[in-house]
């Protein structure tokens, strides 16, 4: 399965028979499974295509080649190089193990003969044991309360630089809809905490690794803005370079990535050009499902 935004992507990895190979071409994410063509689905994003889904792909593409009782646990990915919007991506997928609970790949992705983003990706089969988890945060708001992000940015549209601001006044894949959040432009210093509700933002089908996927690419949301805050800086400051170094991600129990799901996020760390951040997501009942870790540059232009 693989999904596409707006370009061709090719997919490539290698099983029993050999290699196997798969070019798509959408403006639509298109979500697509080998010898089971009635399970198609297409999920539209915004009309631009001006969306980088670095995680979606990576967990799908590895995803594939594993058992379907076997589902991604945890994965730890570096981003390398920026991604060119207009240039095919080339995603190669390495058998690293196939035990008996466990399976582990490794997932490279390839542009202009350089590879640009790589990830190890673990899959267990579910079986019986210990069960505990820390309580969702208390006295949120529920998402129906709360305005989104989509609606803030159009508030201040005329603000927002115009290359970026069709993408972020248009409709999007994750509906995100920040608690607490803060004008982008004229920053004010607040703890280094940032809590949202997310949900996919239309209806997708049952298989647990589409919502993987999707929650995995809505997991880098905001992580360095939330870095800032202390700094009353934000990720639009001309000031601020900031990008994602690497991300990791561990699943904890099955969960719906079009359901409400609350991210609560903090930055407990930034120092020497770096911040640390982390995260945890839990359900509408109140259920851990994931928990998260970035590092990523926020480096003073000024400095």
């Amino acid at each position: 399965m693989v999904f596409a935004i707006g370009t061709k992507v090719r997919l490539i990895h290698t099983d029993d028979q050999g290699v196997v190979e798969d070019w798509l071409e959408h403006d639509l994410i298109a979500v697509r499974f080998w010898g089971s063509d009635e399970l198609d689905e297409e999920v539209r994003v915004r009309p631009d295509g001006r969306v980088s889904l670095p995680f979606v792909d990576e967990v799908v593409a590895a995803g594939r080649t594993v058992e379907a009782e076997r589902l991604c646990h945890s994965l730890h990915a570096y981003f390398i190089l920026p991604g060119d919007a207009a240039a095919p991506i080339l995603y190669q997928v390495d058998r690293l193990r196939d035990g008996g609970s466990f399976a582990t790949r490794r997932v490279t992705a390839v542009q202009h003969g350089r590879p640009i983003f790589n990830a190890a990706l673990s899959f267990h089969r579910d079986e019986p044991g210990l069960d505990h988890a820390v309580p969702a945060p208390e006295a949120v708001p529920e998402p129906e309360a709360v305005t989104s992000e989509v609606d803030l940015a159009r508030q201040i549209a005329d603000r927002i630089p115009e290359r970026f601001r069709a993408s972020l006044t248009g409709e999007r894949a994750i509906d995100y809809r920040p608690i607490d959040p803060i004008n982008p432009f004229e920053p004010l210093a607040t703890d280094a905490e940032l809590k949202v509700w997310l949900q996919a933002s239309g209806e997708l089908p049952d298989d647990p690794i589409v919502h993987q996927a999707l929650l995995a690419y809505a997991s880098d949301y905001g992580l360095l803005g939330t870095a800032l805050r202390p700094h009353a800086r934000s990720v639009f400051d001309p000031r601020i370079m900031a990008a994602s170094l690497d991300h990791a991600m561990w699943f904890h129990r099955p969960f719906r990535a079009d359901g409400w799901l609350l991210y609560a996020t903090e930055g407990p760390s930034a120092s020497g050009g770096r911040a640390f951040t982390r995260g945890t997501v839990h359900d509408r009942e109140g259920r851990l499902v994931a928990s998260v870790a970035q590092e990523g540059l926020v480096r003073l232009m000024d400095a």
